[in-house]
C-alpha cells in the first residue's frame, strides 16, 4: 500500500479524530498561544497609547479585521489540508481573494496620497522591526499549533504546515497590533503581511518534518 493511501486509510478509522474535533483543538492550542503573545505584547512592549480612544480603538479593529481574517483562512487551509481527498480550492481563493483585496485598498490609499509623502507612509516609523517582531510572537503561537496539527492527516506536511503558520502568523499580528500605532493600510498589507509570510514559512518548515506521518 502506498503511504498517502495508508494515510487516508487511517484518517476514515473510527478512532480518528473528526473535523470538528480537530479544528476545535487547533483553535483552543493556537489560541492559548495567541493569548502569550498579547501578554507579552503589552508587558514588553506596553499598549499603543491611544488605543483606549476612539481613532485608535477603530485603527486597531481594522488591523484586527484583516489580520483575523487571515487566521481564519489558515484554519480553513489547515482542515483541508490535514483531511486525505479533501479539496483545498475553496480557503486558497478566499486567501487570494484577500490578499488581492489588500492589494487594491492599498493601491487606492497611496493613488490618493501625494507622491512626496507616499514612502513615508509606506515605511511608517517600525517597518524594519514590525516583520520581526510578528515572526517572533508567531513563534509562540506556532508551537501549540504545529502540535495539535500532529492529530492531522496531512498528504503535504510541509503545505499544512504553512497553513498553521498562517494561522499563527494572523493571531501573532493582531496580537502585536495592541503595540502598533501604524494605521496606514499600506503598511499594514506589506509589513505585517511580511510578517505573516515569515511565519507561514517557518510553518512549512517545521511542518514538513513535524506533520509527515
Amino acid at each position: 500500500m502506498k503511504t498517502d493511501d495508508l494515510i487516508a486509510a487511517l484518517a476514515l478509522e473510527p478512532g480518528f479524530p473528526g473535523p470538528g474535533r480537530l479544528a476545535g483543538r487547533l483553535v483552543l492550542w493556537s489560541g492559548a498561544g495567541a493569548l502569550v503573545a498579547a501578554v507579552l505584547t503589552v508587558v514588553a512592549m506596553g499598549p499603543r497609547p491611544d488605543l483606549s480612544e476612539g481613532p485608535g480603538l477603530a485603527s486597531f479593529m481594522g488591523k484586527a479585521g484583516f489580520t483575523l481574517t487571515l487566521a481564519a483562512a489558515g484554519l480553513w487551509l489547515t482542515r483541508r489540508l490535514g483531511q486525505p481527498g479533501v479539496s483545498a480550492r475553496r480557503p486558497l481563493l478566499a486567501l487570494i481573494l484577500l490578499i488581492g483585496g489588500g492589494g487594491a485598498a492599498m493601491a487606492v490609499e497611496l493613488a490618493m496620497t501625494p507622491p512626496s509623502a507616499r514612502a513615508a507612509q509606506l515605511m511608517g516609523h517600525s517597518a524594519v522591526s514590525c516583520p520581526l517582531v510578528i515572526l517572533g510572537l508567531g513563534l509562540l503561537v506556532l508551537g501549540p499549533a504545529l502540535a495539535a496539527a500532529r492529530r492531522l492527516a496531512p498528504l503535504r506536511p510541509g503545505a499544512a504546515g504553512a497553513a498553521v503558520g498562517l494561522l499563527a502568523g494572523g493571531l501573532s499580528a493582531t496580537a502585536y497590533g495592541l503595540h502598533c500605532a501604524e494605521s496606514a493600510v499600506s503598511f499594514l498589507v506589506v509589513w505585517y503581511g511580511l510578517g505573516v509570510l515569515a511565519t507561514a514559512v517557518m510553518g512549512a518548515a517545521l511542518g514538513a518534518r513535524f506533520l509527515r506521518w
